[in-house]
C-alpha cells in the first residue's frame, strides 16, 4: 500500500488544504522529512530543486503550528522569487486555519505594507536575510515566540554573502527551537554551520534514482558574441512553447527583450534591477501565458517554478556548473520533455561544458566566423536524460 499524507496523522484542516492543492502522494524527500520533523527533531537535508522540498518542510511545520497555537516559524531563503513561491505554498496550506497568518519580507517592496502585516503578529514569516534583519533592527519584527526555523538553500545564501545576516538573525531566536536546514550540497562549510545551528540533527540525503530523471535534451553551438542574436532568432523560430533566455547582465536582458519586442515577439525581461512589483508581474504574466519568452539573469534561475517552460536558451553561458544546473532545471518539469540550448563563445566556456557533462569537446572553430547556417554542423546533441532537480 502506497504512502499518502493521511499516514502522517496530520490535522484535518491541513489535510483538506493538501487535497485542494492536489497533493496526493508524497515525494521521496517528503516521505523522509515529514515523519522526522513531526517529532521535533532538527534536520539537515540535501536534495535537488524540484524534489518537493518546500512541501517537505512546510507540511510538518504548519501541522505543529496548528497543534501549538502561539508559536511561529521563520523561513529564510536566498532570493525574492523563491520567498514568494514558499510564502504562496505555505499560505495555501494554512488556509484552513484562521489563526495562521503569513507575511512576506523581501527587498524591493514598499516596507509600509510589511509593517502593517507584521503588526498583525503573523505566525508564518518568510523572507530573505537582508530584509528580515532590517525589520529586526527597526524593532518591527520580534522572534521571541519563533520556535521553528527553516533555512532553505543555505548554500546559495552563503554564496550570496548572507552569512553575517543569518548569524545576527539566529541570535534573536529562542535557543529552544526546531531547525530544518536544507542545502543542495553538504560540503565542509555547510557541515560547520550545521554544528552551530542544529542539535543532533537527522541527516536526510535524497539521491534521485535513475527512474526519476528529467527528460531534457541538451545541445550547444560555438558562436562568436557578435553572432549570438542572429542564432537566437533562428532558434526561437524553430521552437514552440514557452522559452526562458538566460543572459549575464541586466543591461543585456533589457536590450534583447527590447529587440525581440521590436521584432514582433512577445517577450519580457526580468532581472535584479527591477522593482519587486515589476518582477512579480512578469512572473505572474509568464505563468499565465500572456507572453511566451522571458529574458532573464540568474535571479530567475532559482525559485522560478513554472511547469510549462519548454525551452531554456543560454545566450550567455553561466560561469559556474551549479548555475548551469539550476538554469536547466527550469525545463522538463512535471514529467514533460524539455530542451536546453547553449551558445559557447570562449575556451573557458568550452571547458566548463566538458566539466558539466564529463564529455570531450573536439569541435573547434574561429571566433571570427560569421553566424551562418553552417554552424549547424557544429552542434552536439545530448539525448541522454538529465537528472531531476
Amino acid at each position: 500500500m502506497s504512502t499518502t499524507f493521511k499516514n502522517y496523522n496530520l490535522p484535518l484542516s491541513l489535510l483538506g488544504a493538501l487535497q485542494r492543492m492536489q497533493y496526493d502522494v508524497p515525494t521521496v524527500i517528503q516521505d523522509q522529512v515529514i515523519p522526522v520533523a513531526l517529532t521535533g527533531q532538527d534536520i539537515l537535508g540535501s536534495s535537488k530543486t524540484g524534489s518537493g522540498k518546500t512541501a517537505a518542510f512546510s507540511i510538518p511545520v504548519i501541522a505543529q503550528l496548528i497543534n501549538h497555537p502561539g508559536s511561529s516559524v521563520l523561513v529564510l531563503v536566498p532570493t525574492r522569487e523563491l520567498a514568494e513561491q514558499v510564502e504562496r505554498v505555505m499560505a495555501a496550506m494554512a488556509s484552513g486555519s484562521k489563526h495562521l497568518r503569513t507575511v512576506l519580507l523581501i527587498g524591493g517592496e514598499p516596507i509600509g505594507k510589511q509593517l502593517m502585516r507584521l503588526r498583525a503578529n503573523p505566525t508564518i514569516i518568510v523572507g530573505t536575510p537582508g530584509r528580515v534583519e532590517d525589520h529586526l533592527c527597526r524593532g518591527s519584527l520580534h522572534l521571541s515566540n519563533t520556535t521553528f526555523l527553516v533555512l532553505d538553500e543555505v548554500d546559495r545564501m552563503l554564496d550570496m554573502g548572507f552569512s553575517i545576516q543569518i548569524n545576527k538573525i539566529i541570535k534573536r531566536l529562542p535557543v529552544e527551537r526546531q531547525t530544518l536546514m536544507f542545502s543542495a550540497t553538504l560540503d565542509p562549510t555547510i557541515e560547520g554551520l550545521a554544528r552551530s545551528y542544529l542539535k543532533q540533527p537527522a541527516r536526510i540525503n535524497v539521491v534521485i534514482a535513475d527512474d526519476e530523471v528529467k527528460d531534457v535534451q541538451e545541445t550547444y553551438l560555438f558562436v562568436p558574441d557578435t553572432g549570438k542574436y542572429q542564432v537566437l532568432l533562428e532558434e526561437i523560430n524553430q521552437r514552440e512553447g514557452s522559452i526562458i533566455i538566460f543572459v549575464r547582465t541586466k543591461i543585456r536582458a533589457e536590450d534583447i527583450s527590447y529587440k525581440l519586442k521590436q521584432g514582433g515577439y512577445k517577450a519580457e525581461a526580468i532581472h535584479g534591477g527591477m522593482k519587486q512589483p515589476q518582477r512579480t508581474r512578469v512572473i505572474k504574466n509568464f505563468r499565465n501565458k500572456f507572453f511566451s519568452i522571458v529574458v532573464a539573469t540568474d535571479v530567475a534561475a532559482r525559485g522560478l517554478d513554472i511547469d510549462h517552460i519548454k525551452h531554456v536558451i543560454n545566450y550567455d553561458f553561466p560561469k559556474a556548473a551549479e548555475d548551469y544546473t539550476h538554469r536547466i532545471g527550469r525545463t522538463g518539469r512535471a514529467g514533460a520533455k524539455g530542451f536546453a540550448f547553449s551558445m559557447l563563445s570562449s575556451t573557458q566556456e568550452k571547458r566548463l561544458w566538458q566539466v558539466i557533462h564529463n564529455e570531450p569537446i573536439q569541435l573547434e572553430r574561429s571566433v571570427g566566423v560569421p553566424p551562418k547556417r553552417k554552424f549547424r554542423g557544429n552542434r552536439t546533441q545530448w539525448s541522454k536524460p538529465m537528472k531531476r532537480f
